[in-house]
């Protein structure tokens, strides 16, 4: 079992954190622009302005998933036939 993929909803909760997490350093780096001075502030007004652009790309950038029997159309045919003939 340690080779089973992880499923759909833990994937996307952690993808959720992930973001949560990136727009909370987005944040500090607003506050720290206000507070800091020289190089720092600059490298916070940085931060501020970068992080939304790579929190998207990071989080988007998902894991393919295996195509299964089912999500083909002939899959979906034999399935809907087994279950009306149970």
């Amino acid at each position: 079992m340690t080779t089973a993929p992880i499923t759909l909803r833990e994937e996307q909760a952690g993808r959720v954190r992930q973001y949560l997490w990136t727009m909370a350093v987005r944040t500090a780096c607003f506050v720290g622009a206000f507070f800091f001075e020289g190089w720092l502030r600059w490298v916070c007004v940085a931060g501020a302005v970068l992080l939304p652009y790579f929190a998207v790309v990071l989080v988007n950038a998902v894991t393919p998933r295996g195509v299964s029997e089912a999500d083909t159309p002939a899959g979906q045919r034999r399935l809907r036939r087994e279950l009306e003939s149970s």
